[in-house]
């Protein structure tokens, strides 16, 4: 194995955005994290509340304008 061509290990500290520091081993300096585990949804249960409820609205409201297609009626013809 040829010697001196891996990058060196270190000891860093990631850290949240959230404020929760984590210590791990790697190759970069330092590392910054946008969600962790402390914050994620997933892990703490709690759900961010997001505005779907103006989304569909808005959608509701484009598209009720546009009435489904008529369909023809058949002619009917009576002979007499």
């Amino acid at each position: 194995m040829k010697k001196d061509i891996h990058p060196k290990l270190q000891t860093i500290i990631i850290s949240c955005s959230c404020g929760k520091e984590f210590e791990t081993v790697s190759v970069l300096k330092e590392l910054h994290v946008d969600i962790c585990s402390a914050c994620h949804p997933f892990f703490t249960g709690k759900q961010k509340l997001i505005d779907t409820a103006g989304r569909v609205e808005r959608f509701q409201s484009r598209y009720a304008k546009k009435a489904a297609p008529k369909v023809k009626q058949p002619r009917v013809v009576t002979i007499e």
